[in-house]
Formats: structure tokens, C-alpha cells, sequence
């Protein structure tokens, strides 16, 4: 008898899409799980740090004139607040004591060129993701660094 139950990473995605419902970016949401030993040890999404405004109240500048056509949507990224959910998952792992060595990490969107970096010091092997952020260096990275990348 044949049943519709998900592969892993199937599921894991679906997770992933889970948790970017927690986002509060006013553009993008992004939601990221870590995966060990087919656990989740970690979750993250895209939004302001702790004790900041979300962006949906104000809580980021560079949101806020991005919102209303001030700048446009890559200019100053740098002075963006938000995290990113790859960064916020990696941060949740160190903050509760779970090592990110060796992990798979599922995310809704490829991760940008810093996130790849923090993923490749983090000790993150494998990187699922889909294609949805401007920022293909990232991919690019992760390969150089012996990291495997699937899009699905």
C-alpha cells in the first residue's frame, strides 16, 4: 500500500516553511531549520534582534524607506537590523548548547554570501534550499567550501 508520507528533506522543507511564518519582514519571509541525525536541533527566520521593533512597527530604518520607495530593495544593506533565519538559526543552536557540526540546514531561500560564510564556520555540511534571493554568491560559496547544495 502506497503513502503519500514526505521524504526528509521533504519534510524538513515543509518545517522550514513552518517556521518563516514567524517572520516579520515587511518584504521576504525566510524561515531555516538545522538538522542532525534527522533531528532539528535549530530554528530561525528573518526579523530584528531581541528587544528591537519588529519591521512591521518600525524596528528597522533601512526597511522603513525601503517600504516607501526611498532607496531601493539592495541599497544599504549594511545598515539593515534583521537578521537573517540561516544566521538566527545558527545563533539559536550556539545560545542553547547544540553543536551545528556536521548538520544539514533546510532554508526557503538561497542563503546570500554572509550567511554562506557563518555556514561554512558553523561546521554545516550539506545547505537544501530554493532559489529566491538576489545573492547567488552565496551558492558559489558554499561549494568552494566543500559544503553540498541542493535546491529543491
Amino acid at each position: 500500500m502506497k503513502t503519500n508520507r514526505p521524504s526528509w528533506d521533504e519534510y524538513f522543507m515543509m518545517m522550514a516553511n513552518v517556521t518563516k511564518k514567524r517572520a516579520d519582514c515587511t518584504r521576504r519571509q525566510v524561515g531555516a531549520i538545522i538538522v542532525r541525525d534527522f533531528r532539528i536541533i535549530s530554528t530561525g527566520y528573518n526579523g530584528t534582534p531581541h528587544k528591537i521593533k519588529n519591521c512591521s512597527e518600525g524596528g528597522c530604518l533601512r526597511c522603513q524607506r525601503r517600504d516607501k520607495g526611498e532607496i531601493k530593495g539592495y541599497e544599504y544593506e549594511e545598515s539593515c537590523v534583521c537578521i537573517h533565519a540561516e544566521q538566527n538559526a545558527i545563533i539559536q543552536a550556539a545560545l542553547h548548547g547544540s553543536s551545528t557540526n556536521g548538520s544539514t540546514l533546510y532554508t526557503t531561500a538561497n542563503p546570500c554570501s554572509s550567511c554562506a560564510k557563518i555556514i561554512a564556520n558553523a561546521g554545516i555540511i550539506r545547505v537544501v534550499c530554493r532559489v529566491e534571493h538576489h545573492d547567488l554568491g552565496g551558492i558559489e560559496l558554499l561549494k568552494k567550501a566543500g559544503i553540498s547544495v541542493e535546491i529543491k
